[in-house]
């Protein structure tokens, strides 16, 4: 998948994104076909990235203040863009947009619920309900294609304000709880697999249940521990087949040596 082939798809249909943290995760995508993932950065540069997900659109992405200033965007978009990434995430300002733009790194931004500007629009609940912020979401829109972003996520925005948004825009939209009028949809793995614990946001849908599956293993865990501490205090581990034989000629020369010194 490249960039002219997700343009090339707008309007026709919907594609699918996951944001991955582990190999196994990336894995999974490329074998159920994602089209698109998310990534950490770290896991972009592992060199296994590849053979795991050889063909899936990777982005890799972290908050603009992990990364620091434009210059320092850059030497970051570099590294990972000769690591194979398919394009960057970039929730900086315009002007570093524009930068990576100009030296042709594919930039996607980020527009709507921006979690780390969360400040600047009211904290952690949607965008776009009112005139103003769905002015606000369509300026940052026409911002970043004007800075050279050739996508952008969309996030926590009206199902309607952001369907007009798509319509009036040649990025290519990522819908992450924005509902179906945008270019794809983006969900989090841990949310998907019910991995997570803790709040589950409204837009998303979970297929599975992970926690009970890791809060199940997490008490086998503690048992095997339990066990393996119970053999310990007993005396039934280490048992003669867990430790390496000594022969009884070496013993005794070793016990003349220790009493001669």
């Amino acid at each position: 998948m490249t960039i002219q082939d997700l343009r090339a798809l707008r309007g026709k249909r919907q594609l699918s994104m996951l944001r991955v943290e582990t190999l196994e995760e990336a894995e999974a995508a490329e074998r159920a076909g994602i089209d698109m993932v998310s990534v950490p950065p770290a896991l972009m540069l592992d060199p296994a990235f590849r053979d795991a997900a050889p063909t899936v659109f990777a982005v890799p992405g972290d908050n603009f203040y992990e990364i620091g200033t434009t210059d320092d965007f850059v030497r970051w978009a570099y590294r990972l863009y000769r690591a194979s990434a398919d394009a960057v995430y970039c929730s900086a300002g315009t002007a570093t947009v524009a930068r990576l733009a100009a030296d042709g790194i594919p930039v996607c931004g980020h527009v709507g619920l921006i979690p780390s500007k969360a400040t600047w629009t009211g904290g952690f609940k949607a965008v776009g309900k009112t005139l103003e912020s769905a002015q606000l979401v369509f300026r940052q829109v026409k911002a970043l294609e004007e800075a050279g972003a050739f996508a952008a996520e969309i996030e926590v925005v009206p199902e309607p304000i952001a369907t007009e948004i798509t319509r009036r825009t040649s990025l290519f939209m990522i819908s992450m709880g924005a509902g179906g009028g945008c270019d794809a949809q983006y969900l989090f793995s841990d949310d998907v697999l019910g991995a997570n614990t803790g709040h589950v946001p409204r837009h998303a849908r979970t297929y599975r249940n992970f926690a009970a599956e890791y809060a199940r293993l997490q008490q086998e865990r503690i048992a095997a521990y339990r066990e393996f501490a119970g053999d310990v205090r007993s005396g039934a581990y280490p048992e003669t087949r867990h430790t390496v034989a000594g022969d009884d000629e070496t013993l005794g020369r070793f016990q003349s040596w220790l009493d001669s010194v």
